[in-house]
């Protein structure tokens, strides 16, 4: 007869991360930094993630406060991860919620009106009610600290990884450009750009200006504001073509008034291109050493850092180099670890 006692095996705890968005065929900013998370998370160990790609039938917020808390349930989940705002206000599961920008708040026209009032009602709350909430950069945090006046002892700051797949395709024709990446919205303050490049054709600059992004409400005013100038929009492009595209610029440039990180700051320098950058928001937060700035609202000194860029070839070769070793800092499996890490404190309480 044998008697033997079989080692005991610690639960490996459940993580419910609500993957809707990641789900998309053509992703957005949450459904990347979905993508790229659970990427990471399948490297670490500790943990075992449930990412439900569909919610219940209906108005997404039925889903979001309703279904997301039963699925936790159902599936056992320790934790349950919102990536975007939408935590279940009243559940039976510790919370996570990640919080990328409160650009609702600071540029509410920018979102169609009912999108923006879901936000605006549902984020503080959550905010207040999860666990622990995660933010892409100190600088939303301490935005999240003002606006909301919460106790800075629940956020953790998790940054984002490079989400752009690199490719080796050729570089299209039409150079040289100058590119610009984003939702073509007041936000990204493009009109400015496109003045300030107007204003560098005058004095003799040959580049075209690339703007690649969906247009969300700007196409029109921009394609005015350029009159005869050789400025290209894109519309959405997909992965493959956006990487092209990134790798044939002369120089990404990034005018944005409001950011809560810029991932296509780190997606520019990993590929080798010089970032010139506004200094709004996070931008300086990501962007560190590897990047030229300017005052988002000074048309001249947007233009003259661009310039600086373009001719000066000992600032260009700093830059690429800079640009390559930060971005070499940010990964998934970084992010994948540190969110873990919130994770356990969350299950702790």
């Amino acid at each position: 007869m044998r008697h033997a006692c079989a080692p005991y095996a610690q639960r490996v705890p459940t993580v419910l991360l609500d993957a809707r968005e990641a789900a998309d065929p053509a992703p957005r900013g949450v459904g990347r930094y979905v993508r790229g998370l659970l990427g990471g998370l399948a490297g670490v160990e500790g943990w075992r993630v449930r990412a439900p790609l569909r919610g219940l039938p209906g108005p997404e917020v039925v889903h979001e406060q309703l279904g997301l808390g039963l699925a936790a349930v159902r599936a056992g989940a320790d934790v349950l991860h919102a990536p975007n705002c939408f935590l279940p206000l009243l559940r039976h599961t510790p919370g996570v919620v990640t919080v990328h920008d409160l650009a609702f708040e600071a540029h509410p026209r920018d979102f169609a009106p009912r999108t923006g009032v879901k936000y605006r009602a549902f984020t503080p709350r959550a905010v207040r009610c999860a666990q622990r909430v995660i933010c892409v950069s100190r600088w939303t945090a301490a935005d999240v600290c003002r606006r909301y006046g919460v106790d800075g002892e629940r956020l953790r700051v998790v940054p984002n990884g490079p989400s752009l797949p690199l490719g080796d395709g050729e570089s299209p024709p039409g150079r040289p450009y100058i590119l610009a990446v984003g939702d073509l919205r007041a936000k990204k303050n493009l009109v400015r750009l496109v003045r300030a490049f107007r204003a560098l054709r005058a004095q003799g600059l040959e580049h075209r200006l690339v703007l690649a992004g969906p247009d969300a409400g700007e196409g029109a005013r921009l394609r005015a504001e350029a009159g005869d100038a050789p400025v290209a929009l894109t519309g959405w492009l997909d992965d493959a073509a956006l990487d092209v595209l990134l790798r044939g610029a002369d120089a990404l440039v990034h005018p944005s008034l409001y950011e809560g990180f810029g991932m296509v700051l780190v997606e520019a320098m990993a590929r080798g291109v010089p970032v010139v950058c506004s200094t709004a928001t996070a931008l300086p937060e990501t962007a560190g050493d590897a990047a030229a700035y300017f005052d988002p609202l000074d048309e001249a000194a947007l233009a003259a850092a661009l310039a600086g860029v373009l001719e000066d070839r000992v600032l260009r070769e700093r830059l690429v180099a800079a640009g390559r070793e930060r971005a070499a800092r940010f990964s998934w499996a970084r992010t994948a670890r540190e969110t873990a890490a919130v994770y356990a404190e969350a299950l702790d309480g």
